[in-house]
Order: structure tokens, then sequence, then C-alpha cells
């Protein structure tokens, strides 16, 4: 069965490209146009993945976004915003409600599905390593993961990052995506991610909604 992505979106046209890329891609796709009818398919259908804009009718994407992380069964659902919105508050703001990327607009379809393969195959990994603890509890059932990993107590001195990974986390705290953090550093995407996988590594976080937080909470950027 292929995995299931709920795209969000008041735009018809934006809807339909992103979906013809997601299906062509393998996956199966639903659609809502805005927060509130997005709602009611994320009970239908139980997406593996959500893509929503912000600015839509009814219900904007922050607040569906709330609402899909106060049920339980949703709370480690991954979600990418696609928006407009592109200031530091805005994208802070996606991140502090538990966005795992944040891809302004306009955006590629090459790297939002470069994104949305990264995040499944995260998830299905949580998932997996989920069931195995479950069959080795037998009939006790373990606790369940948490919404957010906590901050390490670290000595932040202790991490020993390079200048050029202090670049890249101060330019990923805005939000940017990785192709154009390497336009403002001058690196190749492919570079960009390494340093952000040395970052995850480092900080023991494992997204970047996670590595934005950890900095935040232990001021490694200003």
């Amino acid at each position: 069965m292929p995995l299931t992505i709920l795209i969000t979106d008041d735009d018809l046209g934006t809807r339909l490209s992103i979906g013809d890329y997601l299906e062509l891609s393998g996956y199966s796709v639903v659609a809502a146009e805005n927060g509130r009818a997005a709602l009611d398919m994320v009970k239908q259908h139980q997406p593996h993945l959500i893509v929503t804009d912000i600015s839509m009718p009814q219900m904007d994407g922050y607040e569906f976004i709330r609402q899909v992380r106060r049920q339980p069964a949703f709370r480690l659902l991954p979600v990418i915003f696609l928006t407009a919105r592109t200031n530091t508050e805005e994208r802070i703001r996606g991140y502090q409600l538990g966005c795992d990327a944040y891809l302004p607009k306009p955006f590629e379809l090459q790297e939002l599905g470069a994104v949305v393969r990264n995040l499944l195959e995260r998830s299905q990994l949580i998932e997996s390593e989920w069931r195995q603890r479950v069959r080795s509890f037998g009939d006790e059932e373990p606790e369940p993961p948490p919404l957010e990993k906590k901050a390490p107590h670290l000595d932040t001195a202790a991490l020993d990052l390079t200048d050029r990974e202090q670049d890249v986390l101060a330019v990923l705290v805005e939000g940017f995506s990785n192709a154009q953090i390497g336009d403002r550093l001058h690196l190749s995407p492919r570079t960009v991610e390494k340093y952000v996988s040395s970052l995850l590594r480092k900080t023991e976080t494992s997204n970047r909604a996670e590595l934005v937080r950890f900095a935040m909470e232990h001021q490694l950027v200003r």
C-alpha cells in the first residue's frame, strides 16, 4: 500500500501540481482546500504526512496543525508548511507548532519531494522501532514515544561546532531550505545537508524543528 499524503491549500493549481508530482513519485494523495476540511480528511484517511499552506479561509494552517497535534494518534505526524509568509517570526511560529519543514513559496517540486522522502523514511523507521518495542513487551504496552524530544542538558561549549556549522545553523533557524541556505553561504544543497546532519548528531536532535528549538533554548544563535 502506498503511503498517503494530505495536501491542504486553497489554491487549486498548487494542489494539482503537488498532487500530480507526488502521485508520480508513488504516493497516494488526498487534498483539501482549507484547514477545516483537512481536519475531517485526517480522521478519514489517517495520512502519513501533511503538506499544508498557512493562509487559507475558514481555518488557517496554524490552527489546523494545532488541532491535529491535540490528537494523540497524530502527535508525531510529519508536517511541511508551504507558504508565502517568509518573515522570521512566521517561520519560528511554525516550528513551535511542531512542523518538521518549512518551504517558502515559490518552491521547487524536486526539493519538496526530497523533504517528503526524508521525513517519511524517518517516521517509518520510528514506527518500525515502536512496533518492535510493542512485540518485545508482549501484552504489556510500553510508554509511547514522546511528542517532543527535550533538549539535552549539554555543555554547549562541548558541542564543538565548526564555524561553518554555526553559519549553517544561523540561517537554518530562519526557516530556509537547503537550497536557500546554500545560496546564502555559497554551498551546494548536498554540502548543506551534510552540515545539517552533523548538527543533528552533535545536538542529539532528530529533525530540524527540534534543532531550531535546541538552538534557541541554548542560545546558540543570536
